[in-house]
């Protein structure tokens, strides 16, 4: 039986990758420390369907800790998909320093264990943040003037540089996906789509940093799945770095007609300054996945966000009293 490591599996986009594991009948070990950045409960409730399948293990381990990793770990795993990481760009300005070891030491100790396993298929969360403030749009991965502009993003260009390093050394395929804004059903409840989703329901103010002239290449869980799941059988060559993205920008303004037009309701909306570390744009070139990943872009954002809609109306809006 194939068998990968997850790591974050109990979060947004582990969760949806291991369903889909489980599903093609791989066995799956999951490790999750359930940080407090948000509520336990949440993710909980990601994985309370996991716990009762016959081939998933959880582990509830730290990344930072090496040992525990080499001792409570099985080692007979072919591939890892390291999700787990410190999210979030402005928490990332106040405390640089957690989101370094985390990011960075917790990268490399996945990488050593994989090294230790005689893994050789290793794929890696990175991020969009990495491109930072690059006008040239849309982003190419052959693009090398990146230009992070916040510690999580800083944190996951070292990410890509490790892997580089460890694919040179001990022959481990390294392939490092940069991520663009996720969304969709169980999405974190820090993102802007989903507070937004919230505050709209509870008639309270949504945040506007700036003049809502910001724009981001939102990409569906789905989508996101299907590349990571491709990476995962990737064999071509031993070190990539590829977007996946849906390569069509909205701006921060149209999300929030948007959703206006989905619950019904008109925002009431708070502008606030631009925050540090926010970039002005996301915007991907996919034709590189496209082209060696066959990723495709199956969820047109209008669509991707009526889903979104449907899943919060089922957990937030409780149905009316009938007699």
């Amino acid at each position: 039986m194939k068998h990968a490591l997850v790591t974050g599996g109990a979060g947004f986009i582990g969760s949806h990758l291991i369903d889909k594991l489980l599903e093609e009948d791989w066995k799956v070990s999951c490790i999750d420390n359930f940080d407090p950045f948000y509520d336990r409960a949440i993710k909980e409730e990601n994985i309370h369907h996991h716990r009762i399948h016959p081939n998933y293990t959880l582990y509830e381990l730290d990344i930072r800790d090496q040992n525990a990793l080499m001792q409570e770990l099985p080692l007979d795993f072919q591939v890892v998909v390291h999700l787990a990481a410190k999210a979030g760009v402005r928490p990332s300005i106040q405390d640089p320093v957690t989101y370094q070891q985390v990011n960075v030491q917790g990268t490399q100790n996945l990488l050593e264990l994989a090294k230790h396993a005689g893994c050789k298929q290793f794929v890696f969360a990175s991020s969009s943040s990495v491109y930072g403030v690059n006008p040239n749009v849309p982003w190419h991965e052959d693009d090398h003037v990146l230009m992070p502009i916040s510690p999580y993003a800083a944190s996951k260009v070292a990410g890509e540089l490790l892997g580089h390093v460890y694919s040179h050394l001990y022959d481990i395929r390294f392939i490092g996906l940069r991520f663009f804004t996720v969304y969709g059903p169980r999405q974190r409840p820090d993102l802007a789509i989903h507070k937004f989703a919230r505050k709209i329901l509870e008639e309270s103010p949504i945040q506007i940093y700036g003049d809502g002239s910001t724009r981001r290449d939102y990409t569906y869980i789905d989508d996101i799945v299907q590349g990571i799941v491709a990476a995962m059988h990737f064999k071509t060559s031993r070190y990539e770095i590829i977007n996946l993205g849906n390569n069509t920008p909205t701006r921060l303004s149209e999300l929030v007609e948007l959703m206006e037009a989905q619950f019904g309701k008109q925002a009431r909306k708070e502008t606030l300054p631009e925050q540090p570390g926010d970039v002005p744009q996301t915007y991907a070139s996919i034709e590189k996945a496209q082209s060696i990943l066959d990723y495709h872009v199956t969820t047109p954002f209008k669509d991707g966000m009526a889903k979104f809609h449907d899943w919060v109306k089922e957990k937030y809006i409780k149905p009316e009293n009938v007699d």
